[in-house]
């Protein structure tokens, strides 16, 4: 005769496990992306890269505010192009790139605002 594990138990420890999971990934979850910078922040270097205008489209081969090239912006997620793209917008792919180059993907601006770690 095979026995049979409390069920009660198991119902116990699966609900210990999801309790456990929930209360370690939460404060992962609301923090949101390893270096997020303040909207100050990306406004800062929006006026540094392109004087401020989310729209640009200057012909060098970056654009918007925070003059993405179309590879950097597609690799990151970014849909169409990043000029015609909402500031908002911009700013969810840019806290993505922060992520994978950190701040040197703006050297001058970076450099020149002295931004490093998660400012």
């Amino acid at each position: 005769m095979t026995t049979r594990p409390d069920s009660r138990l198991g119902r116990k420890l699966v609900r210990l496990a999801v309790v456990g999971a929930v209360a370690v990934g939460a404060p992962f979850a609301v923090a949101g992306t390893a270096n997020a910078a303040s909207d100050s922040t990306w406004d800062r270097l929006a006026k540094c890269e392109s004087g401020g205008n989310w729209k640009t489209s200057t012909g060098n081969g970056y654009y918007g505010g925070l003059q993405f090239s179309p590879r950097t912006w597609r690799a990151h997620g970014g849909e169409g192009m990043p000029h015609k793209a909402s500031k908002a917008q911009q700013i969810r792919v840019a806290e993505r790139v922060l992520d994978n180059q950190g701040w040197k993907a703006w050297p001058s601006c970076s450099k020149k605002l002295g931004l490093r770690g998660s400012d």
